[in-house]
């Protein structure tokens, strides 16, 4: 079906966190939020209608995800769309991908080991490697004509005192989708110093420019330390719904990722509503995949003119992948946070 991006929804008054709650971090109302990173669009009818289904069923008790089916949509679509054997017997379910990445911090090194993660950075990864007491080992990528690069000599030397790699694919926040060269140094130097590498793919369906991603698992026969957490949540627009998955081929670790939410965390049922959007949006919603990567195609392409036209100093091209738009304020003559404070200010001046 055709899928109408423009049209307007209120989020107003739904207890939405993006715009209900802005004023928890900017201190005023009526803000424009930038800040969370789920969309306004309309989810897939498909996913619409089976939600409308099991509300009418009107029980909603304990769910296992657990089964054939749950597994088999999440192994069909990476096939289908990223070229990617997974096996069933790898999937497991999770509520949040930040939580998979969580546990598997903590399964996978002992405290104060050291996490190299490329920066800039989502800023949960922060929080998440230190406050499960590890080291934060930050590889600074390279920005060069409009983009952001590895520094392979670099990343080596930091490798090697490194016990995990925490990488996102595709990044965020600057979109990029690593190439197959880039990929296969991450983990032709992992391997070498036996890093283990946990993959955050949440955004791998947002394919702006003629990149595809290459999801982490393509290279599990040539090493084995691969974890890779992700969800449909970004791509149909469901993270009120709760459900991701993660994928751990090491079958000694994923029996501990198992008692560990089983048994200490007790997340031994999923949320029904979650489970379904993802098993009916990775098997009838390729479609709406399709129609949302063209219209953030073309809504960056908007921002890249609008910037060049009337914000000189500032600079921007159209990411690989995601729906960030990160901009590049480096030659603009005031500090990030007096950027903010007069993007605020211009609410309050009615402008």
């Amino acid at each position: 079906m055709k899928y109408d991006f423009n049209e307007f929804h209120n989020r107003l008054g739904t207890y939405c966190t993006q715009w209900d709650y802005i004023q928890d971090r900017f201190n005023k109302k009526d803000l424009i939020p930038f800040s969370i990173s789920d969309t306004d669009f309309i989810i897939p009818k498909p996913i619409t209608e089976k939600i409308f289904e099991v509300a009418h069923h009107q029980i909603y008790g304990y769910t296992r995800w657990n089964h054939h089916d749950f597994k088999s949509s999440i192994t069909g679509y990476f096939e289908r769309r990223h070229h990617t054997h997974i096996e069933e017997d790898w999937i497991l379910y999770s509520p949040t991908v930040m939580y998979s990445v969580s546990l598997l911090i903590r399964l996978l090194s002992q405290p104060h080991d050291k996490v190299l993660t490329f920066e800039p950075m989502y800023d949960s990864f922060y929080t998440v490697i230190q406050d499960n007491d590890r080291q934060l080992v930050a590889h600074r990528l390279i920005s060069k004509d409009g983009t952001f690069e590895i520094d392979f000599d670099l990343f080596e030397k930091q490798v090697q005192e490194c016990q995990l790699l925490l990488l996102c694919s595709p990044h965020n926040p600057t979109g990029r989708i690593w190439t197959k060269e880039e990929m296969d140094q991450i983990i032709k130097i992992c391997k070498k110093y036996q890093v283990k590498i946990i993959s955050d793919e949440i955004h791998m369906d947002i394919q702006l420019r003629d990149r595809k991603h290459i999801p982490l698992l393509s290279y599990i026969h040539e090493y084995d330390e691969l974890y890779t957490a992700a969800s449909s949540s970004k791509t149909f627009n469901t993270p009120g719904l709760i459900g991701s998955y993660l994928m751990i081929p090491n079958e000694e670790v994923r029996e501990k990722f198992l008692m560990h939410t089983r048994r200490k965390d007790f997340l031994n049922s999923v949320s029904i509503f979650g489970m379904y959007a993802t098993m009916i949006g990775y098997t009838q919603c390729d479609d709406y995949i399709d129609q949302l990567n063209d219209y953030i195609k073309e809504n960056m392409k908007i921002v890249e003119e609008f910037i060049k036209e009337e914000l000189p100093d500032f600079k921007f091209k159209t990411p690989d992948g995601t729906y960030l738009a990160w901009i590049d304020a480096r030659d603009v003559p005031y500090t990030a946070e007096e950027i903010q404070d007069a993007l605020v200010m211009l609410v309050e001046l009615g402008l």
